[in-house]
């Protein structure tokens, strides 16, 4: 075969393959799609993503079910997406627990934030909120300072798990604050509140979205937030640089990934639902009053944040000194 023929079939061969392509994203979604939310129920990832989740679906024309799998600090299910089929039927919720922070915590997480996704867009962010027991004695910051300045090593506080961003944030909180308290983790914020409810754990770090019902309804009294300005969910609640810790900020963000290698026309399909679900009265609605800002973008938006992300919290990881193998 002479070598422009081969060039030729070589060309054809593109160009079928392009217009395989094309037509597939057309019809794409064909059948259900799978959404891996890497928790179990009742943490803030649930919320968002079920929200998210059954506009999508309306918009699509086609099921979205969510599959909550826990495990490893949310790492477990979002190196099932990293290492499922490139085609659109599998997304993972990705969040700065999984993006950001499980590669630099755990060595053998198993993908790369960077190169094992095809981010498809940015949902929002939602600061952590540092809640107690009611029977706590602490009623401020200051206060809880003091109190495990006085007792220390004794002073539990709970996480949805090991290296998730509600454990690394009370690593980092204990860290500026010059305290020492106790890491309980739990396979989800949800299992983690309910302990904190029951009065087994004193204090817990966990997302608005799951802490704010239980906070405005007595069963748990919030000392903080996070992130570098009041929310607007929490808005008499301070946050930790207000309490003292001056230049202190961990909010958390979340967003839809694909596995690496997804057709660019699907990732534009499903970006596109994204951004319609987002612009809805009903899912902004939602959002909002779980205390979630909305923030949409593009796949070029949602890489370059996860890439800043994954550089912030791999320093606070290492920082901590709470690397695990």
């Amino acid at each position: 075969m002479s070598i422009r023929i081969k060039w030729f079939c070589a060309i054809v061969a593109l160009a079928w393959g392009g217009l395989l392509t094309e037509a597939q994203a057309q019809n794409f979604p064909t059948r259900p799609i799978t959404l891996v939310i890497p928790f179990a129920p009742g943490g803030s990832t649930s919320i968002i993503g079920r929200g998210i989740a059954d506009k999508m679906s309306e918009l699509l024309g086609e099921k979205i079910v969510v599959d909550n799998r826990p495990g490893a600090g949310g790492t477990v299910g979002t190196r099932a997406v990293a290492k499922s089929d490139p085609d659109g039927y599998m997304l993972v919720l990705g969040y700065t627990g999984t993006l950001a922070i499980g590669p630099s915590l755990y060595k053998k997480a198993g993908y790369d934030p960077r190169k094992d996704f095809a981010p498809i867009g940015m949902i929002g962010n939602a600061p952590n909120s540092l809640v107690v027991h009611p029977s706590f004695p602490a009623k401020t910051v200051a206060e809880l300072i003091a109190y495990a300045k006085a007792n220390p090593g004794k002073v539990n506080f709970g996480s949805a798990g090991a290296g998730t961003a509600s454990h690394i944030t009370g690593e980092y909180f204990a860290r500026s604050a010059g305290i020492s308290l106790v890491h309980v983790p739990y396979k989800g914020t949800g299992l983690a509140l309910v302990d904190l409810i029951g009065g087994h754990i004193p204090m817990a770090f966990a997302p608005i979205p799951a802490s704010h019902p239980n906070v405005s309804g007595g069963t748990l009294r919030a000392l903080a937030v996070t992130s570098t300005t009041r929310s607007s969910l929490m808005p008499d609640v301070p946050t930790l640089a207000e309490a003292g810790l001056q230049g202190f900020d961990a909010s958390l963000y979340y967003g839809l990934a694909a596995p690496a290698g997804t057709p660019r026309p699907i990732v534009d399909k499903l970006n596109k639902a994204l951004r319609d679900a987002l612009a809805s009265d009903e899912v902004k609605r939602q959002l909002t009053a779980d205390g979630t800002e909305i923030t949409p973008g593009t796949p070029e938006d949602y890489a370059d944040f996860i890439d800043k992300d994954a550089k912030k919290w791999s320093e606070l990881v290492k920082a901590s000194g709470v690397e695990q193998e």
